[in-house]
């Protein structure tokens, strides 16, 4: 079985900086591409930054505050998030995609984990 470990998540204040890590774990040969999403609320999921072996991809919202980095060995990403507004506040969800030892591809989500920032 596939399982996407995220951590990081909880409160920080207003202008401060939190660090997001994910893991993928199970039958992988390869990572082609991490990264975070965010959900409210009645909202829809929306990109926060992802990382593959083309480049990095971030928000608007968040380019220039967030790094994402990503370790191919340990199968993890990492999000540096610096400068935190209050609107960062949400739900952040992991996404993992790739190539299968015994072939195939996959597409995986974490649980997600919660983000408030306080003034």
């Amino acid at each position: 079985q596939l399982h996407i470990v995220e951590s990081g998540g909880g409160l920080a204040q207003a202008g401060g900086s939190l660090s997001l890590a994910c893991s993928a774990t199970g039958s992988i040969s390869s990572i082609t591409s991490m990264g975070w999403f965010r959900q409210a609320p009645g909202k829809q999921r929306e990109l926060v930054a992802t990382v593959s072996s083309s480049g990095t991809t971030y928000a608007d919202y968040v380019r220039g505050r967030f790094t994402i980095s990503a370790d191919n060995d340990k199968l993890t990403v990492s999000l540096q998030m610096s400068g935190l507004e209050l609107e960062d506040t949400d739900k952040y969800y992991c996404n993992s995609q790739g190539l299968l030892h015994r072939g195939g591809t996959f597409d995986a989500w974490g649980p997600g984990t919660p983000v408030t920032i306080s003034s």
